[in-house]
């Protein structure tokens, strides 16, 4: 199969995906504008009873393991998918918010901390500080800390709508805010490096021709900085949309906790999980796609680089 079928079978599959979830996400938020919300655009009941009908045919003619038996199978799972996968669709929202936000959010602080690592003389020192800090310690207890030790849950709900109509409630902000923090130390250090590896004579550059510093970091180094670190944004982007389970430790119902609670109510664990595990693959896939259209379109013939991206451990 040549690049360019595998990357439109792989577009293909992104689009059905995004359309489904789009379409179930708006009909859950309005009131259930197709169908009843939580339920299923179509209904799974058919194609279960095709299902038991190819079981039942398969098991009289001692046929299970034939091709009759697989589509039997492929039949059941197709209809567990759908009567569960609205279930999931609420879940992997909060998920997208979280993932999304945190990176943003993170970004705004990464670039400042990133360049008071490089170039600060005194907040050199609170920047490595900070970093080093919150990457060493674990995520799930800097959340801990922001949730039940720190006032932030009680401060945000008495902020006006948080927990009405589709905005979230003060759990799911207070975990954007510990995933901005966390995303923020590790991406300063991916800017830092991307930093270190433009040429310094170009800042030197910029001051001859009557920049300041701060305008030549802005206008010179931080443009080609942020390209270098795409890939690194990538890696960042794709662990911070597993880490997102981490929320669910603070009561934040996104995809994990959402299978998890469909789970305890039909005890089917590894079904259930099989489905979050393929909705993650379409996520963090849909991720890499969305950085790689965009290390395209910021891409300069002949320039690259990379800064590198968390360890396995990390």
């Amino acid at each position: 199969m040549s690049r360019s079928t595998q990357r439109l079978a792989r577009d293909g599959i992104l689009a059905a995906f995004w359309l489904w979830f789009g379409a179930r996400l708006l009909n859950d938020w309005f009131g259930g504008v197709l169908v009843p919300r939580g339920q299923p655009f179509f209904d799974p009941q058919p194609v279960a009873d095709a299902s038991t009908a190819l079981n039942e045919v398969a098991a009289g003619l001692g046929v299970v393991g034939t091709p009759v038996g697989w589509v039997a199978s492929a039949l059941g799972s197709v209809s567990f998918a759908m009567t569960y996968l609205p279930d999931l669709a609420a879940g992997a929202w909060l998920t997208v918010v979280l993932t999304t936000l945190g990176i943003a959010f993170g970004l705004v602080l990464a670039v400042p901390l990133a360049a008071a690592r490089v170039y600060g003389r005194v907040t050199h020192w609170i920047a490595l500080a900070f970093i080093e800090l919150i990457r060493g310690t674990p995520l799930l207890a800097q959340l801990f800390v922001l949730y039940y030790a720190l006032p932030l849950s009680g401060w945000i709900g008495n902020v006006p709508f948080v927990g009405s109509s589709i905005v979230p409630p003060q759990a799911v902000w207070v975990a954007v805010i510990g995933f901005t923090i966390n995303s923020a130390a590790y991406q300063a250090e991916y800017i830092r490096g991307s930093i270190e590896g433009v040429d310094p004579g170009q800042l030197t550059a910029a001051r001859a021709v009557g920049l300041s510093q701060l305008e030549g970091i802005r206008y010179v180094v931080l443009p080609q900085a942020l390209r270098f670190a795409i890939p690194s944004w990538t890696n960042e982007l794709v662990y911070l949309a597993k880490y997102s389970s981490l929320a669910s430790f603070i009561t934040v119902t996104e995809l994990f906790h959402a299978v998890e609670e469909a789970a305890y109510e039909n005890y089917r664990f590894l079904d259930l999980f099989l489905l979050a595990a393929v909705v993650y693959v379409l996520l963090v896939l849909s991720a890499t796609t969305t950085m790689e259209w965009v290390r395209q379109r910021v891409a300069i013939p002949g320039v690259g680089g990379s800064a590198g991206g968390r360890g396995p451990t990390e």
